[in-house]
């Protein structure tokens, strides 16, 4: 690690320990199966902050949760089974949300509307047309909103955005995503009874009531469209993040998306093998973004794959005189046809703390990943999505937010809220 990525990790958290006991931050985790296991890691021992309530729709995650927390603090949060119940505590100044994509928005918007600030996991939006009310919703309640695509605050990853922009490897024309996981079969899974304790009526939320299935259910949810989003608005999200903050583009002009469920019977719905491409025209200046999605055995490329085999992600950036790889929190640049070492870096990311520090500072500037651009590369995501399950290329104008002239595209926008689960519409 140089210099200037320990300082600026290390003012960041200098800056989270200036908080003292008098004026804690007291917050809500929500949602504490998978990615609630890491909320609480972070902030459980962050000076200045509480963990003051910890929510699940399931009571046996819960109760494990509640030791955790108890056991890693010294303090036993109080349980909650139901989230409006969290909001209605005036002590919470700020919820961090780890549900699933079909409840991002809604919980934020609710959140927002409660007077709390919010780090929601990605992807923010389960859908595009709430990708512009989440937005909405932060302004609105002039509320501090973060999204979980936490590679924005890797220090070295920040500095390797920052070679791109003063040149490194000249004019960046191009930015390839990958996200090759291995990912074995769901398989199939019948319907069964809902098991004791789970709150199933509030877990479906807004998406249409069926049986209670495995596949309907922990993790394998994001492989169904009325939760999920596939693999590119799951760990792809991350790498579609950094694609368009390097490339320095928002919104595309057109989008193509192919792809299937290969080698696998299963109960998946989302492709497990995608290919999207995306131009740009921004102030006329073209650019070109490709993302591959694939499950299972995978090649090394580009040096990414610390597991040869398993798994290969990240990003490729190409310019006029070389090209730059991210993986994980880290970059590398390769210059010209000999592809010789260039600037290279690598760190860990604090974004946790830059979310406390932001909270602090009222400031959204000061957001690593604050929600317009996570609500921007979600847009991305479902555009690609759409294309696929429409099998053709998608025009996007992003002064109207529409496929214009295009009314099967733009219905697959939004979605039928169940009620009262029901995203309200701010823009």
């Amino acid at each position: 690690m140089n210099r200037r990525i320990f300082l600026a990790t290390a003012a960041a958290g200098a800056a989270t320990a200036l908080c003292g006991a008098n004026d804690r931050l007291r917050i809500a985790l929500v949602g504490l199966r998978g990615r609630g296991r890491d909320h609480i890691k972070g902030f459980g021992p962050m000076p200045g902050v509480e963990i003051a309530v910890a929510c699940d729709v399931d009571e046996a995650i819960l109760a494990t949760r509640l030791d955790d927390i108890e056991k890693l603090t010294g303090r036993r949060p109080k349980g909650e089974i139901e989230y409006r119940r969290v909001l209605e505590d005036k002590s919470i100044d700020a919820v961090v949300i780890g549900t699933q994509n079909h409840q991002h928005t809604l919980q934020t918007v609710w959140a927002c509307q409660a007077g709390k600030d919010v780090l929601v996991e990605k992807p923010c939006s389960h859908n595009i047309f709430e990708a512009r009310q989440i937005v909405a919703a932060a302004r609105k309640y002039r509320r501090m909103v973060q999204h979980g695509t936490q590679t924005r605050s890797a220090a070295a990853v920040r500095e390797g955005i920052e070679q791109l922009r003063k040149g490194a490897i000249g004019d960046v024309y191009m930015a390839r995503g990958l996200c090759f996981n291995f990912r074995d079969t769901i398989g199939r899974a019948q319907p069964e009874a809902i098991p004791a304790g789970v709150h199933y009526d509030q877990w479906i939320g807004p998406a249409p009531l069926k049986p209670f299935t495995k596949n309907r259910f922990h993790y394998n949810w994001h492989w169904q469209w009325d939760y999920g989003n596939g693999d590119i608005g799951n760990q792809g999200v991350h790498e579609m993040d950094v694609a368009r903050w390097g490339l320095g583009v928002k919104y595309p002009t057109r989008v193509s998306a192919m792809g299937g469920h290969f080698l696998f019977d299963d109960d998946q719905e989302t492709p497990n093998t995608l290919s999207a491409q995306f131009e740009f025209d921004e102030g006329g200046a073209k650019k070109f973004l490709t993302f591959e999605v694939r499950h299972w055995i995978t090649n090394v490329e580009a040096g990414m794959g610390g597991q040869a085999g398993v798994s290969a992600v990240g990003n490729v950036f190409f310019g006029r005189n070389g090209f730059m790889v991210r993986e994980k929190l880290g970059y590398k640049t390769f210059l010209g046809k000999e592809h010789q070492p260039g600037p290279a870096a690598t760190s860990q990311e604090n974004h946790f703390e830059n979310f406390v520090t932001a909270v602090r500072s009222r400031r959204p500037e000061d957001l690593n990943a604050e929600i317009e651009e996570g609500a921007i590369t979600c847009t991305l995501i479902h555009l690609a999505n759409i294309s696929y399950r429409l099998g053709r290329s998608l025009r996007f104008d992003s002064k109207t937010m529409t496929c214009p002239g295009d009314a099967e595209a733009n219905a697959l926008f939004t979605r039928s809220y169940r009620a009262p689960y029901v995203v309200p519409e701010a823009v």
